[in-house]
């Protein structure tokens, strides 16, 4: 298949492969989109070389795809169906004879029009032609009109090239670009004319700028939205026009923008709601011959069969009232924040505008007040895949006012991949079960206004209590947990959470070899056996996360999270009896963290990522240390891939050299390596290569560094050698798209080892695939679910 990638071996006589396209402007023009007009697209291949996989897999399946086999297997199968329906007069039977009928038929179409899996994957070469070249250059042309280049003009040419290869090149003189020189309003209406005036400010075109087709739309969207949210019902962006009059000369655009009255009525009309019935059990069946029951509460008429949920948390999601004016956007923010609650199966909104009166009627149904859900599957979080099971209990409106209890509980392990002598792998072993409830408001005692007020913003306040054992070779771990959280929205996008007590009681068991290291350390200076004595953490955790979108294929997204949390605040004012009775050990400590990531998506198959991740502990407690599972640790599928998970650092100071450095590498990476500083970043190339199938290349850099716990100055953080100090790893990786799931496989190479002496750290060249490593560098496979960042 990869012989045949290049594709020019497939042309027909006097035929060409379209290898590339440019296009040629002067500095200034934004170029951005104009690419995407090209009628015709080059094929996809691996730059910079000239394979294309796509192409390879496309004819590999035309090679055995028998266009006849496909007619003449339909044609067997719509016979046999046939027979089955014509046997049968159960009515039901026929219906699923049809069924499957209609689906085994539709699947051999889909092969008889497209080919086989692999021309549907594939793609065929793309066949030079002149007519399609002109094609673009005119849509080109279009598109530099539409952003007020109204003399621009687009030259095409092509150049044969090597090896029966055509490129094309689309030069563009833009000439000048039209501003806007004067804009006006011709608007009948007073009352529209006042609002769109007194609103001027927001408007997307302003005196100066560049005219934009792009622009006269949103424009439009933005007036239309304007005049629904004050009241406007049946306000149509068909009343709004624009008028362009470019004779003032000098490249400059008076644009007049018009809101037409409607022909009938010959005025715009505002509504106010007269009235707001909220029915909370619709289609809800067996209640036939009952009469549902009517009260009101803040206006709002409620009916229902019987009365299970409190009318002031649902009141306090409805954003609109009796005598106010309809807003498109109250109304969606009504259906939201309603549906936020996870207590309705859906929740409809509609407007009854007969008899001269306009009501708004909103209509919920109840969920399963109790689900159990059960689930097993594979998970990966630190290296190779390990089972779970998990089970899950949800009771919903547990008091009347839309509360959620939940009971949840896991139990499983995985393997991660050990380079030392001791195996190939091992085992960590997870258990935890937790108990939560959610209140859909904020559990303080605001005023009833304030609570209305906050209703916007999705407040939820949980309760959690939960316990956490893990098991791993160097220690085993149980956690006892008691929380509270506030958390927020704020424009769907800002999430904000707070966390005014989180209290852990911690117990540990250290393996020997791990007790050792922890002594070991002791005597350098390292409080990191402190960590892992019996202990009691409370902390007050505050975090913000603004997601711009990021997740969502084919968008360019950005993605920020950043959390401040201080442990031990409380026991500056007071310490509880019980951590003295107990011999458990306190701490006081600032943790701060900050996480940006952004995918910029250059087309429909091209995407670059990146990330900065960094954090920053300091401990003020007597022992000096944080707890455990609040420091920073780098390596692994989710960080530096060619470090296996939480091994990179710390600092220059280098792991335990191996006694067999052979079959195991030459460091031994047996214990984890937690540090009190974090930096590490990420770039990451992705591509699609065919099908579902996607490849990346990448590059990793990052470190954890002592500022507290170590006399060893190599892990310690200093500013005149921390450049130096970052772990660089590079590699490639494999994803496969399901569209409900991504796994992934990446391979991750060092390059640069700081744990090797000054001169010796550059080690990309010393990359190892197999055994024996000796001095080599082994490389890292990891898998995971779902992209690293």
């Amino acid at each position: 298949m990869m012989s045949s990638c290049i594709g020019t071996k497939h042309l027909q006589e006097n035929e060409k492969l379209l290898y590339h396209q440019n296009i040629k402007h002067s500095k200034g023009l934004n170029s951005e989109g104009l690419r995407d007009l090209y009628v015709q697209k080059v094929n996809s291949r691996i730059r910079p070389t000239s394979i294309s996989v796509p192409v390879g897999m496309y004819y590999l399946g035309k090679k055995r795809f028998n266009k006849e086999k496909f007619v003449a297997r339909k044609t067997k199968v719509e016979a046999k169906f046939d027979r089955k329906i014509a046997a049968t007069k159960n009515q039901k039977k026929i219906a699923n004879l049809q069924y499957r009928k209609q689906n085994a038929v539709d699947a051999l179409n889909k092969k008889i029009d497209n080919g086989n899996m692999f021309m549907q994957w594939g793609e065929p070469i793309t066949v030079f032609d002149t007519a399609a070249m002109y094609q673009s250059q005119v849509k080109i042309e279009t598109s530099l009109f539409n952003k007020g280049y109204f003399r621009a003009s687009v030259k095409s040419d092509f150049i044969e090239l090597k090896k029966k290869r055509i490129g094309v090149n689309y030069i563009i003189a833009p000439g000048p670009s039209f501003t806007y020189d004067t804009i006006f309003y011709n608007i009948p209406d007073p009352n529209v004319l006042r609002l769109v005036s007194k609103n001027r400010q927001a408007s997307l075109l302003k005196k100066g700028d560049q005219y934009s087709q792009d622009k006269l739309s949103k424009e439009r969207d933005r007036i239309d939205q304007l005049l629904k949210d004050h009241g406007y019902y049946d306000f149509s962006k068909q009343f709004v026009d624009f008028a362009v009059d470019t004779t003032g000369g000098e490249n400059k655009i008076k644009l007049q923008l018009e809101i037409l009255n409607p022909s009938k009525r010959g005025y715009h009309k505002q509504f106010k709601i007269d009235s707001v019935t909220f029915t909370t059990d619709a289609a809800v069946t067996g209640n036939e011959n009952k009469k549902r029951s009517s009260s009101v509460f803040h206006n709002i008429t409620f009916n229902s069969y019987e009365v299970l949920y409190s009318k002031k948390i649902l009141a306090q999601r409805v954003f609109f009232s009796k005598d106010s004016l309809y807003s498109r956007t109250n109304t969606f923010n009504t259906q939201r924040q309603l549906a936020n609650l996870d207590n309705f199966k859906f929740v409809n909104l509609n407007y009854d505008t007969s008899g001269g009166r306009f009501v708004a009627n909103l209509f919920t149904s109840p969920l399963d007040r109790y689900t159990w859900n059960n689930e097993a599957g594979m998970t990966v979080t630190q290296g190779f895949p390990g089972p779970y099971i998990s089970t899950n209990f949800k009771k919903r409106n547990v008091f009347g006012g839309l509360e959620i209890l939940e009971l949840n509980g896991r139990f499983g392990f995985e393997g991660v991949a050990a380079v030392t002598s001791e195996g190939g792998f091992y085992k960590s072993t997870e258990a935890a079960g937790n108990a939560s409830i959610t209140f859909p408001q904020f559990l303080f005692p605001f005023r009833s206004a304030a609570a209305f007020r906050y209703g916007r913003n999705n407040p939820r306040t949980k309760i959690l209590a939960g316990y956490t054992y893990t098991d791993r070779p160097e220690y085993q771990r149980s956690i006892t947990t008691l929380s509270a959280t506030y958390t927020w929205d704020l424009q769907r996008r800002l999430q904000f959470s707070f966390s005014p007590a989180t209290l852990n009681v911690i117990n540990s068991t250290e393996s020997r070899g791990f007790d050792s290291l922890l002594n070991d350390l002791k005597l350098k200076g390292n409080n990191l056996i402190n960590a892992f004595k019996p202990s009691y953490v409370s902390s007050m955790i505050f975090s913000l996360t603004w997601n711009n979108n990021y997740g969502v294929a084919q968008k360019s997204s950005t993605f920020i999270r950043t959390t401040l949390e201080s442990g031990g605040t409380l026991l500056n004012l007071y310490s509880p009896k019980f951590i003295q009775d107990q011999g458990l050990e306190p701490y006081k400590y600032f943790r701060i963290s900050f996480d940006i990531r952004k995918n910029v998506v250059i087309d429909k198959t091209r995407a670059l990522a990146y990330r900065f991740n960094t954090g920053f502990g300091y401990a003020y407690s007597s022992n000096q240390v944080l707890p455990y599972e609040k420091n920073f640790f780098v390596g692994g599928s989710n960080s530096v891939r060619a470090w296996r998970p939480r091994r990179l650092g710390l600092g220059s100071d280098p792991p335990p050299i191996n006694a067999d450095p052979s079959s195991s590498g030459y460091f031994n990476y047996r214990f984890e390596r937690p540090g009190q500083l974090l930096i590490e970043g990420s770039v990451e190339w992705r591509q699609k290569l065919v099908g579902f199938l996607n490849y990346a290349l990448f590059i990793d850099a990052g470190n954890v560094w002592a500022l507290q716990t170590s006399s060893n100055d190599a892990s310690n953080f200093r500013w005149n050698k921390f450049y130096n100090e970052f772990g660089v790893g590079t590699g490639f990786g494999l994803r496969f798209d399901f569209t409900f799931l991504i796994l992934r496989f990446d391979v991750g190479i060092k390059a640069w080892d700081p744990g090797r002496p000054v001169g010796s750290r550059f080690v990309l060249p010393n990359v190892s695939f197999k055994k024996p490593y000796a001095y080599h560098e082994p490389v890292i496979y990891n898998i995971g679910i779902g992209y690293p960042f």
